[in-house]
C-alpha cells in the first residue's frame, strides 16, 4: 500500500504536466530523473496551497483584530462624549452661581452675597484702589449705603464666560459683565467691567476665594 501511494501521485503529476501521456505511458516505463522531478514539483504545488491556507488564516486574524481596534475606538469616542457632556454641566453650574451671586448684588442682598463668599475672600477692584481687600467688611460698606437702598431696575449680562474647570472642587471663570442703570437723574446709564472670579466647593457648595474686577469704578458694581 505504501509503494503505491507513491505511485498514484506521480501519476497525478504526470496527469498536471501531460495528460495524454500519463494516460498512455506507464509509470515504470518513466525515467528515474522525470520521476524526481514529477516528485520536486508536486511538493512544490503541497507547498504552495500549504502557503495559501496559513495567509488566509492570518488574513481572517487581521481582520478580526481591525474590527476589535474599530470597537475599541468607538467605546473611547463614547467616553469621550460623555467627558464632554459632565464637564458641560460642570461649566453650566460655574455660570449658573456666577448670575445668582451677581443678582444678589444688584439687590442688594449682603446675606444672599456672604453665603456665596469665603469669609477670608480676596479682591482686586477699582473702589480698592490697587490695593488687595481681603474678608467681606469693605463690601459691606457698599452693600449698606449703596445698593441695598437703590429702588431703580437694574439688569446685568453676562458676555463671553470662559471657564476653566481645576479638578471637581475648583473653577474660574472669565468674563465682561455689561450692567445697565437709572442714575440719580432718571437716565439710563451702562457699565462695563472685566470680570475673574475664583469658586472652590466646600461641602457641596460653591463659594468665591477671589475675584478681580476692572474698569472704572461704578456704584452698581463688586
Amino acid at each position: 500500500m505504501c509503494s503505491s501511494a507513491p505511485e498514484s501521485i506521480l501519476n497525478l503529476a504526470v496527469s498536471l504536466i501531460d495528460p495524454h501521456a500519463a494516460l498512455g505511458t506507464p509509470l515504470v516505463h518513466l525515467q528515474p530523473k522525470l520521476k524526481l522531478l514529477l516528485v520536486r514539483y508536486l511538493l512544490l504545488v503541497l507547498f504552495s496551497e500549504v502557503c495559501w491556507m496559513l495567509k488566509g488564516s492570518s488574513w481572517g486574524k487581521s481582520g478580526s483584530n481591525k474590527k476589535a481596534d474599530g470597537v475599541k475606538e468607538s467605546s473611547e469616542s463614547t467616553n469621550t462624549t460623555i467627558e464632554d457632556e459632565d464637564t458641560r454641566v460642570k461649566k453650566q453650574d460655574i455660570i449658573k452661581v456666577t448670575e445668582q451671586l451677581i443678582e444678589a448684588i444688584s439687590n442688594g442682598d449682603f446675606e444672599s452675597y456672604t453665603k456665596m463668599c469665603d469669609p477670608a475672600v480676596t479682591a482686586f477692584e477699582p473702589e480698592a484702589l490697587g490695593n488687595l481687600v481681603e474678608g467681606l467688611d469693605f463690601h459691606r460698606f457698599y452693600f449698606e449705603n449703596l445698593w441695598s437702598k437703590n429702588s431703580k431696575p437694574v439688569h446685568t449680562t453676562i458676555l463671553n464666560p470662559h471657564i476653566h474647570l481645576v479638578g471637581d472642587e475648583a473653577a474660574c471663570i472669565a468674563y465682561i459683565r455689561v450692567t445697565q442703570y437709572i442714575d440719580n437723574n432718571g437716565t439710563p446709564r451702562t457699565a462695563q467691567s472685566e470680570e475673574t472670579r475664583v469658586w472652590h466647593r466646600r461641602d457641596g457648595k460653591w463659594q468665591i476665594v477671589h475675584f478681580h474686577r476692572s474698569g472704572s469704578a461704578s456704584t452698581l458694581n463688586n
